[in-house]
Parts: structure tokens; C-alpha cells; sequence
């Protein structure tokens, strides 16, 4: 079984417009071989369904930089233990709450005089503004549950940054904006659900794909993993010496890498099919 662990923005979704259709080939036979797609994003839980209702996707998520991972209940055969539930979904929360970053961010802000403005103090015009996103979709991404990004508005950026990780907190970089996050990254989400799917499957394929800084942690844990080309693909490369980079950027490298992928391990693909219609 083959299982694809995908980042959105700059990735699955094209930086600038936001489609997804440029992948399309490659997202039809993902569906056809009825392989999981999971969504590793810094997107919130809101912006997430929102992007799993417009492209059919019923597998399990993870949220704003590994903050949480969601499981539709009822998605693995076997029980898959969540501490939380909330509407249809377990949940295992790895990141602080919220209100707790936004004042651990400030409180750095305060002790370096490095100014900083995060999605907090914007409104959701000028996020779809900042962005390039809907007014609609700009109302999702703020609603933030664990994860606060923010811009440095001062030369103080190494100061920030140290005070913040003095906190306890982390921050990390993606395609448009800082972000502060717990202890959390997006590889821990992807290895508790590797560890489920090889339970579940016995024997699995993980593939990885991003294409930001902040993509760096989950890609290294994955068997096959996939720089989508933007301007921090010859840094991520750098950490990554084993990944493949696609020499087209967003959807459409994504779609290319994918369908190589699945026509490299087409036997794992197959199977997968197999043990479905079985």
C-alpha cells in the first residue's frame, strides 16, 4: 500500500491561485487505486475541510504545522485510541493552545523591540489581501486553533526567535510567514498514522511531498521524499539529500512526481487495489 503525505500551498495547491487543477491526472488515479491522501498543512482544521470537500478527500488530516491530527471516526478497522473527539473526528492535539502562543509572541516582541504583526491582529480582508485569497477563504485561515503566523517587521529577527525558543516555543517558515508553534512538527502526526496504515496494511510505501522550510521534518521521515520546485528548494535539498525535486513548481510538478512515483511502485499500487476489492 502506498500512502501520500502531501502539504497544500505551493505544493498540491498553486502558490498564487490556489487551484489544484494542474494535478488533477495524478489526483483521479490516487482515487482510482484508492490510495490515502493525507493533508499535512499550516492551514487551519477550517481551510482544511474546506479543501477536502472540494477535492472528495475522506482520509485523516494534520493541521497548522503538526499542531493536531484529525481521524474520521471510523476510518481504520481497527479502533485508533484519540483522547479527543469533536463532531466526526478523534483528535490528538500536540501543539499549546492558542491564546498561549499569541502571548508567549508577544511577550518576545516586547522584550527584543522586535515589532511583529500576526494573523491576530489582522483583519480577514487584509489576510485575502495579504494572501491572495477568497474573503471567504481568508475567514478560515484565521480561524486559528494552535498555530499563530506572523511577519517581522524589524532587523531584530535572530533576537525574536531566541526569545521565543527560550519560552519553550518553536517557530518555523513557510511559504509566506512565520509561524509559532509548540513542540510540535508535522512528522509527528505522519508517524503515528505510518505507524496505524503498517498495522493496518502490513506492509507500506510512505511518500512525502512540500515545498517549504517547514516541510523539512516530515519529509525526512517518509521512504520517498518529494521537493515540490520553489525558491527554497536548493535549501530544502540541502537537508534532504535523498529527495527527489520536481522541475516544475506547485500542482503541476506535484502531479508529475506523483504519477512517476506510482508507475515506479505500480506492483504496492495494484495490490492496494486488490486488497480493496477483496
Amino acid at each position: 500500500m502506498i500512502i501520500l503525505f502531501t502539504d497544500l500551498d505551493g505544493s498540491l495547491l498553486d502558490q498564487s491561485t490556489y487551484s489544484a487543477d494542474p494535478a488533477r491526472e495524478a489526483l483521479c488515479y490516487i482515487k482510482e487505486l484508492g490510495l490515502p491522501l493525507v493533508f499535512c498543512s499550516s492551514k487551519t482544521r477550517a481551510e482544511v475541510e474546506y479543501w477536502r470537500t472540494r477535492l472528495s478527500n475522506r482520509h485523516p488530516f494534520i493541521v497548522e504545522n503538526g499542531a493536531a491530527l484529525f481521524v474520521p471516526h471510523g476510518y481504520f478497522p481497527e479502533p485508533f485510541h484519540t483522547p479527543v473527539n469533536r463532531n466526526s473526528y478523534g483528535v490528538i492535539e500536540f501543539s499549546a493552545p492558542y491564546a498561549q502562543l499569541v502571548e508567549t509572541l508577544q511577550l518576545a516582541s516586547q522584550e527584543t523591540g522586535c515589532r511583529v504583526r500576526g494573523f491576530h491582529d489582522m483583519s480577514p480582508e487584509e489576510i485575502s489581501f495579504r494572501c491572495g485569497l477568497p474573503l471567504q477563504q481568508a475567514r478560515l485561515a484565521k480561524m486559528r486553533e494552535y498555530d499563530e503566523p506572523f511577519e517581522i517587521l524589524d532587523p531584530f529577527r535572530d533576537e525574536l526567535l531566541e526569545a521565543i525558543e527560550a519560552r519553550g516555543k518553536h517557530c518555523t517558515r513557510g511559504g509566506r510567514f512565520y509561524h509559532i508553534v509548540g513542540v510540535n512538527n508535522k512528522a509527528h502526526g505522519v508517524c503515528l498514522l505510518t505507524s496505524h496504515f503498517e498495522r493496518t496494511y502490513s506492509e507500506i510505501i510512505t511518500v512525502g511531498l512540500g515545498d517549504g522550510m517547514n516541510d523539512v521534518d516530515f519529509l525526512r521521515f517518509v521512504d520517498l521524499p518529494v521537493i515540490v520546485r520553489s525558491s527554497a528548494a536548493r535549501e530544502l535539498k540541502s537537508q534532504l539529500s535523498r529527495a527527489r525535486v520536481t522541475d516544475l513548481a506547485g500542482p503541476a510538478g506535484w502531479n508529475q512526481a506523483v504519477l512517476e512515483i506510482l508507475d515506479e511502485h505500480a506492483p504496492a499500487a495494484e495490490a492496494a487495489t486488490m486488497a480493496l476489492v477483496r
